[in-house]
């Protein structure tokens, strides 16, 4: 989220930043600040009262932050946004443009696909622990899980010398799935049997690819229709023993 205090935390570990500017929050101008180019300004944001956090937390965040401002334009039909201003904690224009930095903000749909492969394809969609600990402990582990098969990806890629985003997550998971007795049963044996093992995971993988559409427009819609089911309120035991004395009677 493009707020102070995010921006901040990470600039002081080190990691770069790239992502809209909040219009409600803050108000572009481009007639103020350090001008790089054309809609591209170097711009000084003064830190904000913050709330929900004590003192010393902002004490840690510097009382000013230098960011990059930049705008540019979408005249792609099926688009909603028309302008769009970015703020990046990458200040140098001759290290990133602001083509770059718009074809890096348009990868953010990544965000959302991802997202949908650890919710729906890892089943994360719906925890099933009951308790704050647990349930910490349940998205934790798949998230480890999630690391864990883009590592594969990134080593097939790798391997035939393609890009991670060029394979399917969900086809590696049914693969990974496949393999699983052969990699059970490979403990055993001899180092030279597991790495032909690895091998062929690795090729296998390599082989469901998956198109690159960047400028793939779609209808905000849904396709299928809820079901018309009653939502569960009670526990199913519960439920059930109300469904048989009502068939009962």
């Amino acid at each position: 989220m493009c707020n102070y205090q995010n921006l901040s935390w990470l600039q002081q570990r080190g990691v770069d930043v790239v992502t809209r500017l909040n219009k409600s929050k803050r108000k572009a101008d481009f007639r103020r600040g350090k001008r790089l180019a054309k809609d591209d300004r170097l711009v000084r944001w003064k830190k904000p009262w913050i709330r929900d956090m004590d003192r010393e937390e902002r004490r840690a965040i510097p009382n000013f932050i230098t960011v990059r401002q930049c705008r540019f334009w979408v005249d792609q039909p099926g688009f909603r946004s028309r302008e769009v201003i970015i703020i990046t904690t990458m200040l140098d224009p001759r290290e990133v443009s602001v083509a770059e930095l718009a074809d890096l903000y348009r990868m953010r749909w990544n965000n959302e696909t991802d997202l949908s492969s650890l919710k729906v394809t890892l089943q994360m969609d719906v925890l099933r622990c009951k308790t704050s600990e647990l349930v910490r402990e349940e998205v934790w582990t798949h998230v480890l899980a999630y690391n864990l098969i883009r590592t594969i990806m990134a080593q097939s890629c790798h391997r035939a010398d393609m890009l991670p985003r060029e394979v399917s997550f969900k086809a590696t998971v049914q693969i990974i799935e496949a393999f699983q007795p052969l990699i059970a049963a490979a403990r055993g044996c001899s180092l030279a049997t597991r790495v032909l093992l690895y091998e062929q995971v690795m090729d296998a993988i390599a082989l469901h690819q998956v198109g690159n559409r960047p400028g793939r427009v779609e209808p905000r819609l849904r396709k299928r229709r809820f079901k018309k089911y009653d939502y569960m309120m009670k526990p199913r035991k519960e439920t059930k023993r109300e469904t048989l004395e009502r068939l009962a009677n």
